[in-house]
């Protein structure tokens, strides 16, 4: 093979704030020109932007009304594909969905039988809690101690009565802490007190929580359900959901120990009526064990430790699970680069993002990396050290930022041409 032959996979996450991964993808393949071959895959590392990415890559858009972390109706949408229905059947009767096309940018890729770009065959719908129960989800101020995961939960709930198989869970971007209680409420899980009346929603209620009745979940057993993320804090402790992640969702001092110990009382009731490894409540101190004390279970509020306590979810590295899911070393074959990218290349990259994930893949098969982004505090040796060649910032044509911001799609052209000169 000679130096021009093969195409070159572009692999970008988003650039938050102004384009998608699949419009990240679209304007780096027009950069390059059209005598570029290319194979456009937009990737996620299962945080905001993960149904965009999927959809991108050839699933369907599901639409659904549910409910907001504040209580009020959002639409919502997660990412469907059922290879043995795919084409020949809509919406289970009664179900209020919408089957939405990718936007402009996405990858034609054959969906038939026989033809799926996908490793496997299973009915799998990707959810990504931020679209019904995220931040961006709260119509005003936040609500640290009132807010729901309730929507999360009726989304699965909505993909089971579809036929999923598989449950993928991307767990970031959440606005409450309510340890998935709101979930498993949408699940038909009942969180009582001690006068066996249903809590109401939110973190702040489960300080009050005596029983657990799971007497009326949703038909669950035949569906595998796996958490991708990269978050590993444990439920509770100085590591834990509330104390980490409370105060980005608006929590103050006092808040964040109310949540605290709302979420170790669930823990406590978990272990002691229904034999789950979580929590031990004994003269006053809570000693995180088991299942609350797992890598994960702190993610998005404590909703990993649902995921796991009640769903038994294997927990996954968000990127590589992904990367399998949506067959990205299959695309490797024959590639001669690799692009990726987001928005901003710096430490976290190295801790699981999208670009780091998607550079060791690439480095397992030969084919070398280079990154684009809207800015990058990552010197050559750390990117290298990565897996990652080459570096292009618009910051580097442009120094302002807002011109970045705004401007992004055409300066990303303008990069993706200096990256032609350069590696191809």
């Amino acid at each position: 093979m000679s130096e021009s032959s093969g195409h070159v996979v572009i692999a970008p996450d988003k650039f938050k704030g102004s384009l998608t991964g699949a419009e990240v993808a679209a304007r780096v393949a027009a950069g390059l020109g059209p005598d570029v071959v290319t194979v456009a895959l937009p990737v996620a590392d299962g945080g905001d932007g993960t149904v965009d990415a999927v959809v991108a890559c050839g699933f369907t858009r599901v639409e659904v009304e549910v409910t907001g972390p504040t209580g009020q109706p959002v639409r919502a949408a997660y990412a469907w594909r059922d290879p043995a229905a795919e084409g020949a059947r809509g919406p289970a009767a009664g179900e209020d969905a919408a089957a939405v096309p990718a936007g402009p940018g996405s990858p034609p890729f054959p969906a038939g039988p026989g033809s799926s770009p996908f490793p496997d065959e299973v009915a799998t719908a990707v959810i990504e809690l931020a679209e019904a129960s995220g931040l961006r989800r709260l119509p005003g101020d936040p609500q640290a101690l009132t807010a729901t995961s309730y929507g999360t939960g009726e989304l699965i709930a909505h993909a089971v009565r579809r036929g999923a198989r598989r449950i993928v869970l991307g767990l970031g971007g959440s606005a409450c802490t309510d340890g998935g209680a709101g979930m498993m409420q949408a699940l038909g899980v009942r969180f009582l007190d001690a006068a066996g009346q249903e809590l109401p929603r939110g973190g702040a209620a489960l300080r009050a929580l005596e029983k657990i009745d799971k007497s009326g979940l949703v038909a669950i057993d035949e569906v595998e359900f796996v958490v991708a993320g990269d978050v590993d804090n444990p439920l509770l402790g100085p590591y834990g959901a509330a104390t980490v992640y409370g105060p980005q969702k608006g929590a103050g001092p006092e808040e964040v120990k109310v949540l605290e110990g709302a979420l170790a009382r669930l823990a406590a009731v978990a272990a002691h009526t229904h034999g789950l490894a979580g929590a031990i409540e004994h003269d006053g101190i809570v000693r995180p064990m088991g299942v609350a004390a797992q890598p994960g279970a702190g993610a998005a509020g404590g909703v990993g430790f649902a995921a796991l306590a009640f769903l038994s979810a294997d927990v996954r590295p968000g990127i590589e699970y992904l990367l399998d899911l949506l067959g990205f070393h299959d695309r490797l074959d024959g590639a001669r680069l690799v692009i990726t990218g987001e928005g901003s290349l710096d430490e976290q990259t190295l801790r699981g993002k999208a670009p780091a994930g998607v550079a060791a893949a690439a480095a397992k098969a030969g084919v070398p990396v280079v990154a684009v982004c809207g800015r990058r505090t990552l010197g050559d040796e750390e990117l290298n050290a990565a897996g990652i060649t080459a570096a292009y910032a618009l910051t580097d044509i442009e120094p302002d930022p807002a011109v970045c911001m705004s401007e992004a799609g055409p300066l990303l052209e303008r990069l993706a041409r200096e990256v032609a000169r350069g590696h191809l």
